[in-house]
């Protein structure tokens, strides 16, 4: 019998472990005083949402993103982001920064104003591309936020890994192969993320409004699931049904960028229906089932840093996987800054299992019981009698999932002894700490308790807790030199975006012709 994944990995030493890349994308919007979605543009302050490095838009000019740079360490990259927030919560006058998945007060689509980026080609393919989301699926789908984790391990681990076991390949052929084995594995595990961070059980009565749905009152504003762990990704959330249609394969990389390319390239008689422009103005990039690859939405992407211009599919074909995101994490609302610390270091720990755990190709029955399984977590996670498909058969998902846990402690003792420290396991801990006793203390259920306590509805409820979290951030100014930083960013990212609308030639419509040709 060949040598398990895990016993090869043991045959590291302390030395020869350098640990992982790591890296935060955390979306949130603005909101007015009042708790509804900001009309207010983009704040000058903060930048161009085009060109800056550390904060951008999402879909809507109200959804701000803000992006670490690859750090080595938790507690680096936790303070980069602190800093960060610090920053925008001093130039947002006086709107607040929401700190839940599940969106504010909205009135409809037309309140939610999608992101402007300016008179490039480039700036203007964006704003096309969020153009095209709201007529295919509405705008009020794009208003939910999320945090997004990208992780790597670095070319000295692969290095390593590859000696190990024995494969001939090419360095970036070999490492794409591994990150899929790892994506193959997160997707027969990615449920248990969703119960032990799930945090949007609820959610305003404003985003539902004349929409069918099959969720509990909790007062005259707020809906609830019973024992809803993430409404944010379940049906009311991001669902379409032109991509229930596609079958995109998680298998290797030629197959997963093979069917991305084939949803890219085939058309929607929906959107066909609709055309790519209405009066002079484009309203959507083509008419496929997908404009571009991001379309897709998935739990966890192959990515690949991508050169200007550059499409995804390309980046990933010509140079190979570089880090795996992990998007499928609702915001925690008790933290300031969206994401914590045991969470991030357990997420390491959970996706380093997943590529030391033997991981066969999935074929379409398994594909179909890990997606019943993740649906069902996230409609149900919290009804203890729930079950989830393992080995073929029904178990309790508080059963499972402590079965997960379990099965983690031996990398945690061993990464801790690398490390001479305690950091997976107390991460570990946390999770199982989740899972004790009657009442469960997963986020989702902190959250309906907490707005059960508190005597108030989702909007008002956090509102309180977004207003605290901007009186945390604003009592700890940045270093001056820091700010200064922060500053600097901002100036040459405008700069950076005049340089390229003046540099722009092409109309518009030639510039989009020839990028559906490359």
């Amino acid at each position: 019998m060949a040598e398990s994944r895990h016993s090869l990995f043991h045959q590291f030493a302390a030395s020869d472990w350098d640990g992982f890349l790591k890296g935060v994308e955390k979306e949130g919007l603005r909101v007015d005083a009042n708790g509804f979605i900001a009309q207010t543009p983009h704040p000058e302050a903060l930048g161009s949402a085009l060109t800056h490095p550390r904060i951008t838009t999402d879909y809507s000019e109200a959804l701000l993103e803000l992006i670490t740079p690859v750090f080595s360490s938790t507690e680096a990259m936790l303070a980069s982001l602190r800093d960060t927030h610090r920053f925008v919560q001093q130039n947002l006058g006086d709107e607040v920064f929401w700190s839940a998945s599940m969106p504010c007060e909205i009135d409809g689509d037309q309140s939610i104003p999608i992101a402007e980026y300016g008179r490039s080609n480039i700036g203007q393919l964006k704003h096309v591309y969020r153009q095209g989301l709201a007529v295919r699926y509405g705008r009020i789908m794009q208003s939910i936020a999320g945090a997004h984790y990208n992780l790597s391990l670095p070319d000295s681990f692969w290095r390593k890994w590859q000696q190990l076991t024995g494969n001939q390949d090419a360095l970036k052929d070999f490492k794409s192969d591994q990150y899929f084995w790892l994506i193959r594995n997160f997707r027969r595990r990615s449920w248990l993320l969703m119960l032990l961070f799930g945090a949007s059980p609820a959610l305003d009565a404003s985003f539902v409004a004349g929409v069918k749905h099959d969720l509990s009152r909790f007062d005259e504003r707020t809906w609830y699931g019973k024992h809803a762990t993430s409404l944010r990704m379940g049906d009311l959330g991001y669902h379409n049904n032109a991509q229930a249609s596609l079958n995109i394969c998680f298998n290797e990389l030629d197959t997963y960028t093979r069917t991305l390319d084939q949803a890219i390239h085939t058309k929607w008689p929906a959107y066909e229906a609709i055309g790519t422009r209405r009066n002079d103005e484009f309203i959507q990039i083509n008419t496929s089932v997908l404009q571009i690859e991001n379309e897709y939405y998935s739990a966890v992407r192959p990515k690949r840093t991508t050169e200007r211009a550059e499409k995804p599919i390309q980046a990933l074909d010509a140079r190979g996987v570089e880090y795996i995101e992990v998007r499928c994490l609702d915001l925690d609302p008790f933290s300031p800054v969206g994401v914590n610390r045991a969470q991030i270091d357990f997420l390491d720990l959970f996706l380093l299992d997943c590529l030391l755990t033997d991981s066969p190709r999935i074929g379409d029955d398994e594909c179909q019981r890990l997606d019943d399984n993740y649906k069902d977590v996230v409609a149900s996670g919290r009804w203890q009698e729930l079950g989830v498909c393992q080995g073929g058969q029904r178990v309790p998902v508080g059963d499972a999932a402590r079965e997960l846990l379990d099965r983690l402690q031996p990398l945690a003792d061993l990464l801790d002894s690398w490390g001479k420290d305690e950091t997976y396991r107390s991460a570990l801990a946390a999770q199982r700490e989740k899972l004790q006793g009657q009442e469960w203390s997963v986020p989702s259920a902190r959250v309906l308790a907490s707005m059960e306590a508190s005597g108030l509805g989702h909007r008002d409820w956090v509102l309180a807790l977004s207003r605290q979290h901007q009186e945390t951030l604003r009592s700890e100014p940045l270093a001056p030199d820091v700010l200064a930083d922060y500053q600097r960013m901002s100036r040459e990212s405008l700069a950076e975006q005049d340089a390229q609308e003046q540099s722009d030639k092409l109309p518009f419509a030639t510039f989009l012709e020839e990028y559906l040709r490359s």
